[in-house]
């Protein structure tokens, strides 16, 4: 493969991971990540080693029907450092409703990540992000706000 080539690929891994990450889809968030990987979300406040402790943690935190997460990564800086090395820098801007206790979170980071390749596929070996702001509102101070469509919430809408 060319280096674009490689770098696309890297592209495709994050976009899977966070795609995954706000659809729930833990198994496939799973295979982005090596089996080592370690994690610093929030500044290194939420710091896990391991695929099962990461996959564990973010289930935990956004697993809820009534817990629902936008992630948008983009601006990737992305540096092949060896042949089955790289990292990347990536720009987030995320959006958390916590229907269950009325509110929203928002804020914008940026990603810092290294990249392995393992049996000719890359992997997140290390992820993290250091908050450039984060901003919380109650959803109960707009009376007219609400949530009227959840995925993850069957047939209903979530409180």
């Amino acid at each position: 493969m060319t280096d674009l080539e490689e770098i696309e690929a890297i592209k495709r891994l994050k976009y899977r991971y966070i795609r995954a990450l706000d659809c729930k889809e833990w198994a496939d968030l799973g295979a982005c990540l090596a089996t080592d990987c370690r994690t610093a979300y929030g500044d290194g406040r939420f710091s896990f080693e391991g695929r099962a402790a990461i996959l564990a943690f973010l289930q935990e935190s956004l697993g809820a029907a009534t817990r629902i997460s936008s992630h948008r990564v983009h601006h990737p800086e992305i540096e092949l450092t060896g042949p089955t090395t790289a990292t990347g820098v990536w720009a987030l801007d995320d959006v958390v409703i916590d229907a269950a206790a009325k509110l929203t979170i928002r804020g914008a980071a940026y990603y810092r990540d290294e990249y392995v390749k393992i049996g000719g596929e890359w992997k997140i070996a290390e992820t993290g992000y250091r908050r450039i702001y984060e901003e919380m509102e109650s959803r109960t101070d707009t009376p007219s706000l609400a949530l009227t469509r959840n995925a993850f919430a069957g047939a209903g809408v979530a409180p």
